[in-house]
């Protein structure tokens, strides 16, 4: 089995690579850069947390551009939802081309306004691919408990630079016909291929 991590700076998702790790799944990851809107530090901090958890190739996507485009076009408290899902589009095409099973992320039920039962069902009908949570029902304490155990928690320490153009008050509901009528306003196919375009592969 071969799964495609979406990997941020953040605690969790090297958590649930670790844990996909452990079950012998080979894994490669893709990080989305917010960059210019942020530096590259969480790029840097991706490709060391990237090498702690065994992984060896990590695509690098910038989407700075495009979500200032989603928070331009479309209503603000929808921005996670829909980035979320211009994300899963673009990680399924990388999985596609790596011949990958299914996507692995660090989603935690209920712990965002964007990983909500229902704004995860939403997400997940942007695409085909199946998509695997390691932590979903894990209380925060037990993924940092691992962190620590892996020595990934103070890579991962630090602001979470993918707040960085989100809205203050988020959505916590939406269903797929608004969030389509959202998407009408962007050129999805325009964002993804010139995110893929624009990528970046890092061998580690």
């Amino acid at each position: 089995m071969k799964g495609l991590l979406l990997l941020s700076g953040g605690i969790d998702s090297p958590v649930a690579g670790y844990l996909m790790r452990k079950k012998n799944v080979e894994l490669i990851a893709v990080h989305f850069s917010l960059e210019p809107f942020t530096d590259n530090s969480p790029e840097k901090k991706s490709i060391e947390l990237a090498k702690k958890i065994g992984i060896k190739k990590l695509y690098v996507i910038k989407q700075g551009d495009a979500h200032s485009e989603i928070v331009e076009k479309c209503e603000h408290k929808y921005y996670y939802i829909i980035g979320r899902r211009l994300m899963w589009r673009i990680a399924e095409k990388i999985a596609e081309k790596e011949k990958c099973d299914f996507l692995v992320t660090g989603e935690n039920l209920g712990q965002v306004g964007s990983q909500t039962l229902d704004n995860m069902a939403v997400t997940d009908n942007s695409v085909k691919i199946k998509i695997l949570r390691p932590i979903l029902c894990n209380d925060k304490s037990e993924t940092i408990n691992i962190a620590k155990q892996i020595g990934t928690y103070e890579l991962s320490s630090g602001p979470e630079m993918c707040c960085v153009l989100g809205p203050k008050h988020p959505a916590t509901k939406s269903t797929i016909e608004i969030i389509k009528r959202q998407e009408e306003n962007l050129d999805i196919k325009r964002l993804i291929n010139q995110s893929l375009e624009d990528g970046k592969v890092i061998d580690l």
